[in-house]
């Protein structure tokens, strides 16, 4: 399938590396102008003198700090008042550092919630009215396998996680009519930056080697390997773009069938 977004304008955040980055580097190589966030404002230059330009395409980067509502929304705003309007929107941010339950304190649980859900919000609220003036709109939230089956040792992500799922779930019954669809993309194990800060604390917590952890780690994926960040982005792309105008307020693993539920 020949995928073409030649006209359509999206945005990605945390795009500065991992998940992120291949994202916004696909969406680009189909034919969209993109317009990439993260905190790090010189990684995120140095990402769209990488992005595939032709004809039509203009690419921007966007340094905003999701931890800060008010400031992420007076941002957002200004971008797509100079630049928008925008049809797709993918939602993406670090996850809250490992540890169980029990014992995270109510901070943690703050700033996951604010960073996520409300930054997620943030940034849906500032396109929507472009996406259905428009009559068209992509929302993809790029969240954890954890929504379907907690994963041991993520206590606060794994709540907020199932928090965010559900937000994107009610939100896609509510604007589906006007042409919009709300999906959310469920890494399983894949390599960035990410999964090897969990590999180095669990090696840490279990008196291991981190070779034993990702060998251990490995040994559960049917598939046999972790995924590839470009693996996910092209998951992502498809759901962005027209084929999958019928798609809507679903969860998508995308980890090698290692989650153990359908």
């Amino acid at each position: 399938m020949n995928i073409d977004l030649s006209g359509k304008q999206a945005i990605v955040c945390g795009a500065s590396k991992g998940i992120g980055c291949a994202t916004a580097k696909q969406l680009a190589a189909s034919g969209a102008s993109v317009t990439v966030i993260a905190r790090s404002h010189a990684a995120l230059e140095q990402l769209c003198a990488e992005l595939p330009r032709s004809e039509g395409q203009n690419h921007h980067a966007l340094s905003a700090d999701f931890s800060n509502p008010q400031a992420l929304r007076e941002t957002i705003a200004a971008h797509v008042d100079g630049n928008g309007p925008f049809h797709i929107l993918i939602n993406n941010s670090g996850g809250p550092p490992p540890g169980p339950v029990h014992t995270a304190g109510e901070d943690a649980f703050i700033a996951a919630f604010t960073q996520h859900l409300l930054g997620n919000h943030i940034m849906m609220q500032s396109v929507l009215e472009g996406m259905k003036a428009e009559g068209y709109g992509r929302i993809i939230n790029i969240i954890s396998t954890s929504v379907k089956l907690p994963l041991k040792g993520l206590g606060v992500s794994n709540t907020i996680r199932g928090a965010v799922a559900n937000w994107a779930k009610t939100l896609s019954g509510e604007i589906a009519e006007f042409g919009i669809t709300v999906n959310n993309v469920l890494p399983g194990a894949t390599s960035t930056d990410r999964l090897d800060q969990i590999f180095t604390g669990k090696a840490e917590k279990q008196g291991k080697t981190k070779q034993q952890i990702i060998e251990a780690e490995r040994a559960i994926i049917p598939a046999g390997r972790f995924g590839k960040p470009e693996e996910l982005a092209q998951a992502i792309v498809f759901l962005a773009s027209p084929a999958a105008a019928y798609i809507n307020g679903i969860n998508v693993p995308v980890d090698g069938g290692r989650t153990g539920c359908l």
